[in-house]
């Protein structure tokens, strides 16, 4: 059954005071980079991080932005630890020269690093995890040079099991707190920064602000523990749903939850719906492209998840789009894009099908409003955008309008736009200035 969301409208927009503010603006604005996982999963060695590293540059993507070379999971020897030092030991078949080692290749390119682990024992591979050697395994990461720590939610022992459920609006469940699988409901008012999820994604925040050097800490705790009332006090961003998969159903599933999560967003800290699928599965060029435009509107992290070096043009080009790279990068303007209709159904409506289709967002580095229109149906559509709906428009009827994905100066618009959109399609406009 689909619901109205209508209290998502009241939601305050959050002070940045308590905001986890790091050295040389680390994480004020979303991350951009590429991972490792979604592109080879465990199948991860040093020759493809370094492939990756060269072709952020060799593309132009460095040149856009993109900085953060990251590896995910099962990157250290599995079931074991120094026994003099305690801490994670690099395999040496994957990387014979260490995490040092590549991470001077990475940086040497004039791009960061990233890492993984869990707040657990093991991580979601089962390889060793930071639970109880937080400050031995940051202190790893700052002395091997590392720049960014995905903290992944596996591995959690019984006796750090949280005492109540948080409900997680995944596969189509209303985000109201009555989750049909929440069999330990927290009780009104619960103040989930008490909760063991935030004690274990806490400690490992402390560990990285006493080492010296500034890591990005990006939180993947799937959205438990109700991380959007403090994720941004302990980590830069943290992921608000479970895993992404390469299929436009559970792109827009991700898409629909965090609609209702925009409020959240802004300087130093940012709701995660995953890590880019661009290039990936069997998605068509316009899933590919409203995937793409979606997070970015969205000013989430941009993190690619395919092989640089076998991407085709399209794809490329979608990751490289200029209008929604500056847009997601706004270093004036913190705020999201926000819905402001949601088209296939009534606003405020929770529908893991049919995400809210039109978003605008007020940006300075396009010197304008940013318009996106989403086709969520399985057929052609027609997508308007009257500028009387927008709110950053709604006060003259006519704008100077460029087609964000052909860069085509559309004219002296009047009124609105209309676009026929081919299934699960967005047109995405740069509104200008009035004419």
């Amino acid at each position: 059954m689909l619901v109205p969301l209508t209290l998502a409208v009241a939601l305050p927009l959050l002070p940045a005071a308590n905001a986890l503010v790091r050295k040389n603006d680390v994480g004020r604005l979303p991350a951009l980079g590429w991972n490792s996982w979604n592109a080879f999963g465990c199948d991860i060695d040093s020759k493809k991080v370094v492939t990756a590293a060269n072709e952020v540059v060799n593309l132009g993507l460095k040149d856009l932005g993109y900085e953060y070379v990251n590896i995910d999971d099962c990157w250290s020897i599995k079931n074991k630890r120094d026994e003099s030092t305690n801490r994670m030991i690099p395999d040496p078949s994957k990387f014979p020269d260490g995490i040092s080692g590549i991470a001077k290749q990475v940086h040497d390119l004039g791009l960061k690093i990233g890492i993984y682990s869990s707040a657990g024992e093991t991580t979601c591979a089962g390889y060793p995890a930071s639970l109880g050697y937080e400050k031995v395994d940051a202190q790893s990461f700052a002395e091997w040079g590392i720049d960014y720590l995905k903290y992944d939610n596996c591995g959690i022992p019984s006796d750090w099991e949280d005492t109540y459920n948080h409900c997680v609006p995944d596969k189509g469940n209303f985000p109201n707190g009555t989750c049909p699988d929440l069999t330990k409901p927290a009780p009104e008012g619960y103040d989930w920064k008490t909760s063991k999820t935030y004690k274990r994604y806490t400690a490992m925040r402390d560990a990285l602000l006493n080492v010296d050097r500034t890591i990005l800490y990006s939180l993947c705790d799937w959205g438990y523990a109700d991380v959007n009332t403090w994720g941004n006090q302990t980590g830069n961003s943290w992921r608000m749903s479970l895993d992404i998969t390469p299929d436009w159903a559970r792109i827009a599933e991700i898409a629909n939850e965090n609609s209702f999560l925009m409020n959240y967003a802004n300087f130093w800290g940012y709701p995660d719906p995953d890590m880019l699928e661009v290039g990936n599965g069997d998605l068509t060029i316009e899933e590919n492209r409203a995937h793409f435009a979606l997070w970015a509107v969205m000013k989430s992290p941009l993190i690619i998840g395919t092989p640089l070096d076998s991407i085709n043009d399209d794809h490329l080009a979608i990751l490289k789009n200029k209008y929604l790279l500056d847009f997601n990068q706004d270093p004036v303007i913190g705020s999201p894009a926000h819905p402001y209709k949601w088209g296939y159904n009534s606003d405020w409506t929770f529908d893991p099908v049919h995400p809210a289709e039109y978003w605008s967002g007020a940006s300075s580095t396009l010197d304008g409003t940013l318009v996106l229109m989403l086709n969520s149906e399985d057929d052609t559509s027609t997508r308007i955008a009257k500028w009387s709906e927008i709110p950053e428009l709604k006060s003259h009827d006519a704008y100077k309008v460029v087609d964000a994905w052909t860069g085509k100066d559309l004219g002296c618009v009047k009124t609105q736009y209309s676009a026929s959109l081919k299934s699960h399609d967005a047109a995405v406009l740069v509104v200008k200035e009035q004419c």
